[in-house]
């Protein structure tokens, strides 16, 4: 599961406004412009950002490994042919073009998580967003990104239990009901238990947050976000 590492990369130095500031024109001009050339220099400028952050390649590529097999698996099926030639090269190529850029906007955003501490994510979307909206984004925003591992945590706990108990002799729907109602009970009670410690500490919508401060390479960097939006509207 990917999820904030403590270092002393370049990225990490980052203000996170910028970083998210590029990672939006990045993304805009992924989907703009899904030509070789342009996914070409995306690619370059997505591996200096995994260099820069010092993500691991092969651990990021191992936990986003399903939704990357869903995205080579689509070409295949869209180019697949009942009879002669049995493979459309022409009909892959969209669906292989659009699943090449979503991986490149993943990779971008594992070097964004890995680097930056949820209470900074938090601080930036509740500062750039003013009122109650930029909060309530904030507040959404830092309680996914902190429940998702414990949620992944508590299916695997119940396939493990489930194994154990030699479920795994069970047929296929089987032993899905068992996961998915074991997990989705844990997740309910998580979530009840998460609003009553809310509850019990006041939660408030104007918290103390992380100061956050802007240097030179942060305007920098929020210039080639700026830049790649512009060549997305172009």
């Amino acid at each position: 599961m990917l999820t904030y590492e403590p270092g002393d990369s370049p990225v990490h130095g980052f203000d996170p406004r910028s970083k998210l500031a590029f990672q939006l024109g990045f993304a805009a001009t992924a989907f703009a412009h899904p030509t070789p050339p342009w996914l070409a220099g995306l690619t370059l400028l997505a591996l200096v950002a995994v260099v820069a952050s010092r993500t691991p390649l092969r651990r990021t590529l191992r936990s986003l490994r399903f939704p990357l097999v869903l995205l080579a698996v689509a070409p295949l099926f869209q180019g697949a042919r009942p009879g002669p030639p049995w493979f459309s090269v022409a009909a892959a190529r969209p669906p292989l073009l659009a699943g090449y850029r979503v991986g490149l906007v993943l990779l971008v955003g594992a070097a964004y998580v890995r680097t930056t501490p949820i209470r900074e994510t938090r601080a930036a979307i509740g500062r750039t967003i003013p009122g109650r909206p930029g909060q309530f984004l904030g507040v959404g925003v830092a309680l996914v990104a902190r429940f998702l591992p414990v949620l992944r945590a508590d299916f695997e706990r119940a396939r493990g239990a489930m194994r154990a108990r030699l479920g795994d002799r069970r047929r296929l729907d089987e032993r899905m009901r068992i996961v998915a109602v074991g997990g989705l009970r844990r997740a309910l009670a998580r979530a009840d238990r998460l609003a009553l410690a809310l509850q019990a500490r006041a939660f408030a919508w104007n918290p103390t947050l992380p100061a956050l401060s802007f240097r030179r390479r942060d305007y920098a960097l929020t210039v080639v976000g700026i830049a790649l939006a512009a060549s997305a509207a172009i």
